[in-house]
Formats: C-alpha cells, structure tokens, sequence
C-alpha cells in the first residue's frame, strides 16, 4: 500500500525508519463512492451494509417486542456472565502481563510514526482526551455507588440459601467490621477501574498505533491481525473482524450513553423535581445527541478536544470541591491506603478460578470485563489516532497508569466520601438512595448542594456528547474501510444510531438490556484481542530498534 502525506484519505507516513508492510491493497478499493448534489457516500461494501442492516433490524426488533425482549436480555446476560466468568477474568489478566511485559522491555523504546516523529498534541490535551473517552460517564455514575455497593454488601457478610452463596460480598465479605468492608469495598472498586480495563484500552490503542503509524496499514481493528492472517485480512475474515468491531463498539456505547441519561434524568428530578419516566429520559437521549451531532460537524480539535479540555476542568472542580468540603485528610490519606487494599487484595479478586462470590465475581466483575472489551475498539482507536509520537514505553504509562491512579483518587474522593457519611454520621439516605441518586445524595450532606449537583448534571451530559462524538468518529472509520476524510454525513449517521440505540434497549429492558448487549458483544471480541496481542507482539518484534 502506498502512503502519500498530500491525500487525506491515507495516514501519515512514517518519519524515521520502519518496517512498512508492502501490500497491494489500497485504502477504499471496496468502497462504495457516490456523490449526488448534497449527498456524499464513501462506504465500505459489506461492513457498512452488514453493520448498518443488522443495527437497524436489531433497533425496530427490540421496539416491537416489548417484554419479551426485556426477558430475553436478563436470560442472555445471566448466561454468559455465569458462564464465561473464568474467560473475562482470565482474559483481563492477559492483558496486563502483556503490557507490562512490553513496558519494562526493549520494544518500549518503539516509537509510534517512526523514530523521528513528534507528538501531535501536547501532554495535556493528550491526557484530557485519554481520560474523557476511556471512563466519562461511569466514573460519574459508579463513583458512588460502586463504593456504597461493595461496602454495604460486605458489611453483611456471607449469606447462603441451600449451600449457594446469596449475598453480593466481594470474596468473604467483613461482616460487621467496618474498617475492613471500607478496605475491602475500595479494593474492589478500584479492581473494576484501574489497571485492568486500561490495559484493554492500551492493547487495542498500541496495536492499532503501530500498524497504521508504523506499517502503513488502514486505521481498522482488521490491520492487526496481518501478521497472523496476512493478505487475508482484506477480505471476509477482516470485514467479520471489522463488522464485529462496530458491534462492539456501538452497543458499548450505549450502555454508557443509557447509564449516563439515567443518571441525568434522577439528577433533573433530584434538583427541578422532572418527572423519572422512559419519555423523560427518551428526550433526553435526542436532545444530547443532538449536541453531539454539532460536535460533529465541528470536527475533532474543535469539537472533541474542546469538550473534552472542558470535562477535565469540571471534573476537577467537582473533584476538588468534594475534598476541600468532604473529609479531606481522610481523603487523602485514604488515597494511599486504597492503593495498599487494592494491590493487597488483587491476587484474590483477579482470580478466576476456585470462588464463592459468584455474584460479585458475575454479576460486577464479568460485566465490567465485557464492557471495557466491548468500548475497546472505539477507545483503543481514537487514543491511537490521537497518539502518534510516543513511545511504546510511554504511551503505556500514559495509557495505563496515569488514568488508573486519577480513577483511584476519583473514587477514594466520592465513595470515600459517601462510606464516612454512612459510618461517621450516620446518613444512610445515601446508601437507600437508588444507583441513579446516589452521587447527588451524598452530595445533599454537603454545602452548595445545588451548585454541585448541577455541575454533576452538566458533567454527565459533556461526557454524553464526548462519547457520541468520539464513538462516531470511530465507528465511521471502519465502515468507510479505515479512510479518514469520509463523508461527515456519515459521522451524524452513526451519532444518531448510537442514541437510537441507546433508546431502544432502555425501552426494551432498561439497564439489564444495556449489560446483556455490552456482555455479548464482548464475549467474541474479548478472543479476537487475545489473538491481538500476539499479533502486537510480533509487529513490535518486527520493528527496528
């Protein structure tokens, strides 16, 4: 494949030497090209028919069949997280080894675009877009009540009906000791949002990295897996891989856009006294999307990296807010004390064999794992595009590390919070509280309430319009065969197919609805990333160092 710097529609070529894979293909051979007066259409053959027909059937399926879909996600998520438990967790575990391997070796002096490339934006902006689209709206939501969740579960302690455990206790629980249900709920909270679910990203980001910025090859999940498949990954076993992707990627999404409308709409009945009803929440949905849609058509400095900026500066307001206002010192010291639980604790809760917790273990532990593998292709894409000019070695500690100790201080500042209220003073609204509420009624037992719960509101709304924006950008690139100068008309396709799935399965079994898409999509591509890894592994070999 040729690379020239004056067309768009290619990637950069490398600067430096690398070891550049000589193909005949061409980016956008198999496209479909049209242009009518204001329609322009550049679309990949049967990625984008297979993705965009089965995505529309799945959309009018779930909206006419009512209960009976409602039932058929609960069945399907219970399924597979009881089932391939074993698989996500063993899984997860792979990926940190692997980037941990790649971090302390030789190959972390690789630099993505050739040894001479430099960073196209700075540690900054960098940063700010890493962390807005790899966490966003569930930080916000599960910084909370995750917390609350594990804490008031292993206060409990074990419970069993007939020789099977009951209880949602993180491993054996801490009945009655509060000290230990504290370490032990932050230790698991910070299991589902550190080291592990960034990994994911930093495998799928480096490795679609290095094949497009290293080796020439189109922005798809399908480049990966040229060192094992070859020349065969221009044809159906790369559009499955690429179809597959944008499944992935599109349902991922949408868990998070309709965990992140619910939260939203408790928090505009908490402060305006709205109504909590699917129509509220339905509006909601098509008025967010819609902000992300001229996001869209701002493109990605304008649109994404400005956002995104302006998250970070919420979220640090909100942030700071809680410490200056909350128990500080316990805050603070707490962080580090977090970080001594999890790591003491990681050993057991990264196990996936031998356990009794089998609800914590399937019920949080595998859905997480599926949900990251399933928002991995559409995170891993847009940091490596964002991430030309690092090295391997750094973008790994940037990419695994520097977000995973922000989710710890996130976490320890607001679920920290919240189980002090719950301990010291004895409020206990926060833990009655629904997972929706939870944030803004531990944000009730503080001062400026109001101020606070509608920067919380405002939070969770531009983390919204971020991950649409960044999801789209996204997804249009593997349907248009890996171009990135397709058609913007086709970026507000998949925008607003992502709100209108995020409405559909919200009507057609809620949150349950969300986790089974999020689970089942992750199960297939969590084996195609492992096959990635070793294909990662053997493109980084390949490289000259």
């Amino acid at each position: 494949m040729s690379i020239d710097n004056d067309d768009p529609s290619d990637v950069r070529a490398p600067e430096g030497p690398t070891e550049i894979i000589e193909t005949d293909y061409e980016v956008g051979q198999d496209n479909y090209v049209r242009e009518t007066g204001w329609l322009k259409v550049d679309i990949h053959n049967p990625v984008f028919l297979i993705s965009g027909l089965a995505i529309v059937g799945f959309v009018i399926l779930t909206l006419f069949t009512g209960p009976v879909a409602t039932d058929a996600f609960v069945g399907l998520r219970d399924f597979l997280t009881g089932t391939f438990d074993w698989f996500f967790l063993l899984a997860g575990n792979i990926f940190v080894l692997v980037c941990v391997g790649l971090l302390i070796s030789p190959l972390g002096k690789i630099r993505i675009g050739g040894r001479d490339a430099t960073p196209d934006y700075s540690y900054t902006g960098w940063l700010a877009m890493l962390f807005a689209a790899g966490m966003g709206i569930g930080l916000v939501f599960y910084g909370v009540s995750e917390p609350v969740s594990h804490f008031t579960s292993s206060m409990g302690g074990v419970l069993a009906d007939g020789g099977a455990r009951t209880d949602w206790a993180p491993l054996g629980g801490a009945i009655g000791d509060a000290d230990a249900a504290r370490r032990l709920a932050m230790a698991a909270t910070i299991f589902h949002w550190g080291l592990h679910p960034w990994a994911i990203y930093a495998v799928v980001g480096l490795s679609l990295a290095i094949f497009t910025y290293n080796k020439g090859l189109p922005l798809t999940m399908r480049s990966i897996f040229y060192p094992l498949l070859g020349e065969r990954i221009w044809g159906w076993p790369g559009h499955i891989i690429d179809v597959l992707a944008v499944f992935a990627t599109l349902f991922g999404l949408a868990t998070s856009l309709g965990i992140g409308a619910g939260q939203a709409d408790a928090g505009l009945a908490f402060l305006f006294g709205l109504p909590t009803n699917n129509l509220t929440m339905v509006l909601l949905i098509a008025a967010i999307t819609g902000v992300a849609l001229a996001s869209v058509l701002a493109g990605l400095d304008a649109g994404v990296k400005r956002l995104s900026e302006i998250n970070m500066v919420l979220a640090g307001v909100l942030l700071l807010f809680v410490i200056l206002v909350g128990p500080t010192l316990q805050i603070l010291s707490g962080f580090f004390a977090n970080l001594w639980s999890y790591a003491s604790h990681l050993p057991a809760l990264s196990n996936p064999f031998g356990r009794t917790d089998d609800n914590f273990r399937q019920g949080w532990t595998s859905f997480y794992w599926a949900w990251w593998i399933s928002w991995s292709p559409f995170v891993g894409m847009f940091i490596a595009r964002v991430s030309r000019g690092r090295t391997v070695r750094e973008f790994l500690i940037c990419v695994m590390l520097v977000p995973a100790l922000a989710s710890v201080l996130w976490m320890t500042t607001f679920g920290g919070t919240a189980i002090s209220q719950i301990v010291n003073d004895g409020y206990q609204a926060v833990a009655d509280a629904s997972l929706e509420l939870q944030l803004f009624a531990m944000l009730a037992a503080l001062p400026l309430t109001q101020i606070s719960s509608f920067v919380g509101i405002v939070l969770v709304i531009v983390f919204f319009v971020t991950s649409s924006d960044s999801g789209s950008l996204v997804i249009d690139t593997i349907t248009a065969g890996g171009k990135l100068d397709a058609p913007v008309g086709q970026r507000v396709f998949w925008a607003g197919f992502e709100g209108l799935v995020a409405i559909a399965l919200l009507l057609g079994g809620g949150l349950a609805a969300l986790q089974a898409m999020a689970v089942s999509t992750g199960l297939p591509f969590a084996v195609i990333l492992l096959l990635g890894c070793v294909a990662l592994v053997k493109g980084l070999i390949a490289e000259p160092r």
